[in-house]
């Protein structure tokens, strides 16, 4: 892809909002792609409503309109702004469209747009992919965090020290047998001989 298709490739990319879960182009960053006004699109849209069903095609709440302008740059309605909530049109939408206004820039550009949705689906589904493989690696690793901590235990206990031996080397006669007998013998060994 030349240079110019590579940053055209990008200024499409850029201007693909997620909205209500879908990936959307406004109505007015697509005439500006179209290289047609907003009025124009619109026109052609409201004369062609029936090939743009709600899956194709939706109007911004005010809501979702204050939220993509805190996001991107965009004129206020007191300097020559928007007078109407704007368009999101889907990947299907923006094919529609090109097709409606039936200019050679409008069908030469729709290719690039539909090229970005579909690498923008492509990266979510690497996402989802990525997400999933590192969700697996960590309920590994909080099972083995139980494992190394079980064997850490273990190990404290090998590795404590002895409780003193209070028995005493020898042995001892019942009581009532030792009498008449000798006293009580005790075995003693020195510690240095003893391996």
């Amino acid at each position: 892809m030349p240079n110019t298709g590579i940053a055209l490739a990008r200024k499409v990319d850029s201007v693909i909002h997620l909205l209500r879960g879908q990936r959307v182009i406004l109505d007015s960053d697509l005439a500006e792609l179209y290289g047609v006004s907003v009025k124009h699109l619109n026109q052609q849209i409201k004369r062609n409503a029936k090939r743009f069903p709600p899956d194709f095609l939706s109007q911004l709440s005010q809501a979702e309109y204050e939220n993509l302008r805190s996001q991107i740059v965009t004129s206020s309605s007191g300097h020559g702004g928007r007078r109407y909530l704007p368009l999101a049109f889907t990947e299907y939408g923006a094919v529609m469209a090109a097709n409606v206004l039936n200019s050679a820039r409008a069908i030469k550009m729709s290719i690039f747009v539909v090229r970005a949705f579909v690498r923008m689906r492509e990266t979510f589904a690497a996402n989802q992919q990525l997400l999933s493989k590192l969700s697996e690696l960590e309920e590994r690793i909080e099972s083995h965090d139980a494992g190394i901590q079980d064997l850490f235990d273990i190990i404290r206990q090998l590795t404590a020290p002895l409780p003193a031996k209070t028995n005493r080397i020898g042995f001892e006669l019942p009581d009532g047998a030792a009498k008449g007998r000798r006293k009580l013998h005790r075995l003693v060994f020195p510690t240095s001989r003893i391996k």
